[in-house]
């Protein structure tokens, strides 16, 4: 995948296939250098309803109206993020930390049957939602949303649903049966005691320990200490030198064999010291007691030095009787069931150990042992089947809300946990309309042209109970297009005519021109205007927000809507550490001269859509700041780049959070800015009685 340039708000690089069509059609190569943002597109909404409820205790809303549903923030997530995900090397990583472009397994249909392949993850998502857990026969259990889709031997799946009514769908009962491999086990810590296993099984195996003894003329002896360790595959050959070296034992790496008639290279690492040879030779002596993490390393190690797959069929050789009897006492500690097999060599007997259980268990052999080899983890090309109990026991709803995560893939689906998981979306039209899941979803966004007609008729419904609106809890209401279509300016007029409170936030200029409706709203105190200010250079704004209005020209808006005596503040989002942090007191003076009443402030998140094209904007035009920028984004977000915990989420925690906290909080009392909301009212509500029906 080429190192493309970023496109602002594209959580997606590329389009995989819509699932629905026949014809696949293989992209052209992309050039970096002329890749450009694709234009977005707005396509008709025919959604019933244009007001969305609010249920997170970060923001400071119950419900939002945006015409514009765009799709950067509307998707479902669907699983949670501690879900292993099996990646392309046979390892796993936990769906959290799952980054753009990460290659991991998917699954292909071959005729009647479905192999696993080789995938890449094209977007990643979070979002908090209500989740349930889905328990199977062999104990797997996956934390996931109702929305959610697993592959069972019926076909796809979604997690609930209903036998009739408009929540009819298939949906997992107890009578179905999830197809995978089953529960993934957790990859072995590499302490000390699987050091000491990898290395006693890597060089029992490959390498070559020694000691002469012998007089020499002139000296009191010659005798020579030997080790030598020499591979084909340079992951292993690594693994062993930094194991040793953590033990104090260095050796230095050579070439031992150069390619010859097609065969590999292989390379080596040695040592002649006397002490280094017996460091060695203790450290790969038989314990008296093998613990369970020095079989795990033994295991990892005689399987790089001796083993293979391949034809789906996991094997260990070796020709000592000794290393084999450790071989299969490991194994059975392991509960895997092994058979053995004796072959004539040229010189003595190869002893053969083969794994039988199939691909379940060559997987589960692969995540306990962790051997470093990748070319011997790989499994694509391995048929789906049906082996592991995976029958449904149950799905049970959770209390409260959960942080839930899901990614698009190019095969449509991935490994979650040992069990096949499709890509949800919210808006699956997207692709029965016969678009793509990823960036079509992302640049066709759909416009409710009957956004203002939805909200008179809601307003209207005597169930209405008056609360302040926002606009917009997703996407500006004020983005290009709303210069043609004016449907914000039309919502605006109807919460006017029934004075529903609102507080706008946007970063564009273009809010002025509503200035006549929200100042006789502000009459009432049912409007406000939160306008967003990330710097004042004009050159840093147009470089990470080029789409939107530049600083100056907020400032402008600022100052126009305080003197129509509309209720006007900031929000200094985001704030970002190390880079725009020390711009607080600047801003805060600047929206306080104005003419802003109140002011808040949001430190840089980078949920896991954006935070690769973050990185990347940081790498093209502040690569001297990159790292001191993303550490101190890590030192805010407990060690990652973004924190999905309520409370936290919206502040940051740490020294670093505290300091911008307490520069902000400085800021505005300098600046005379008190406030950080504005106090709007629903006292004044009110039903034009010259209301008439539209639908």
């Amino acid at each position: 995948m080429p190192d493309l340039p970023p496109m602002r708000g594209r959580g997606s690089a590329t389009n995989p296939r819509n699932r629905f069509e026949r014809i696949e059609r293989v992209p052209e190569p992309v050039d970096a250098d002329e890749v450009s943002t694709p234009a977005t597109q707005f396509l008709p909404d025919s959604s019933r309803t244009v007001i969305a409820s609010n249920e997170s205790p970060d923001v400071g809303f119950d419900a939002s109206i945006n015409p514009y549903r765009g799709c950067e923030h509307g998707c479902v997530y669907c699983l949670a993020g501690e879900t292993p995900i099996l990646m392309a090397d046979g390892t796993t990583k936990l769906l959290e930390a799952v980054r753009l472009g990460d290659e991991i397994i998917g699954t292909v249909r071959q005729g009647w049957y479905r192999s696993y392949m080789r995938t890449r993850v094209l977007a990643h998502w979070e979002v908090d939602k209500p989740a349930y857990r889905i328990t199977l026969q062999d104990g797997t259990q996956l934390i996931t949303s109702g929305d959610h889709r697993f592959l069972t031997e019926r076909g796809w799946k979604f997690v609930t649903g209903t036998e009739q009514g408009s929540w009819r769908r298939p949906h997992l009962t107890t009578n179905n049966k999830l197809m995978g491999t089953g529960a993934f086990v957790a990859l072995p810590a590499e302490n000390a005691d699987y050091r000491r296993g990898y290395l006693s099984g890597v060089i029992r195996g490959d390498g070559h320990l020694a000691f002469y003894e012998y007089q020499r003329k002139g000296r009191k002896h010659g005798n020579q200490y030997q080790f030598r360790l020499a591979m084909a595959d340079q992951e292993a050959l690594d693994r062993a030198q930094s194991y040793l070296s953590s033990f104090g034992v260095e050796t230095l790496p050579f070439l031992f064999q150069q390619t010859v008639n097609g065969r590999k290279a292989l390379n080596a690492i040695r040592t002649h010291a006397k002490s280094s040879v017996e460091r060695i030779e203790k450290l790969t002596s038989w314990p008296h007691e093998s613990s369970i993490d020095w079989r795990k390393g033994f295991l990892a190690g005689i399987f790089d030095a001796e083993g293979s797959y391949s034809g789906g069929i996991l094997r260990i050789s070796n020709t000592d009787g000794t290393i084999i009897e450790q071989i299969k006492r490991s194994l059975r500690h392991f509960g895997f069931n092994a058979a053995s097999e004796r072959r004539s060599g040229s010189r003595q007997p190869v002893h053969v150990i083969r794994l039988c259980g199939g691909l379940r268990e060559s997987v589960r052999f692969l995540h306990t042992a962790a051997p470093a080899i990748a070319r011997k983890r790989n499994i694509q090309g391995q048929a789906l089947k049906h082996s592991a109990s995976l029958g449904v026991v149950s799905v049970e709803p959770l209390s409260g809300r959960r942080t839930l995560f899901d990614i698009t893939t190019g095969t449509g689906d991935f490994i979650a946990n040992g069990v096949i998981s499709h890509n949800c979306y919210a808006r699956p039209t997207h692709e029965y309309l016969g678009f793509s899941a990823g960036l079509d979803f992302e640049t066709k966004i759909m416009v409710k042209y009957k956004a203002p007609e939805l909200l008179r008729r809601e307003l209207s419904d005597p169930k209405w109970e008056p609360k302040v609106l926002a606009m917009s809890g997703v996407t500006d209401c004020y983005q290009p297009v709303e210069k043609k279509l004016e449907l914000t300016r039309r919502c605006l007029e109807v919460l006017r005519d029934f004075l529903n409170p609102v507080v706008i936030v946007t970063k564009n200029f273009l809010v002025t021109r509503d200035i006549d409706l929200l100042s006789e709203a502000a009459r009432y105190r049912c409007a406000a205007v939160l306008i967003s200010l990330t710097t004042l250079d004009a050159e840093l704004s147009a470089s990470m927000e080029p789409r939107a209005s530049r600083p100056a020209r907020r400032l402008a808006a600022i100052e126009a809507l305080a003197k129509a005596d509309v209720s006007v503040g900031f929000l200094l989002a985001p704030m970002i550490p190390a880079l725009t942090d020390s711009e607080a007191p600047a801003i805060v003076a600047a929206a306080a001269r104005a003419g802003a009443s109140f002011g808040g402030y949001t430190p840089l998140r980078l949920p896991f859509a954006v935070k690769e094209l973050f990185e990347n904007w940081l790498h093209r035009y502040y690569p001297e700041k990159k790292d001191k920028i993303l550490n101190r984004i890590r030192a805010i977000r407990g060690g990652r780049l973004n924190d999905p915990n309520f409370h936290t989420r919206m502040t940051g925690e740490g020294i670093f959070a505290e300091q911008m906290a307490e520069l902000f909080r400085l800021s505005c009392k300098k600046a005379g800015i008190t406030e950080r909301r504005p106090h709007l009212s629903t006292e004044h509500f009110r039903r034009p009685s010259n209301q008439f029906g539209l639908f």
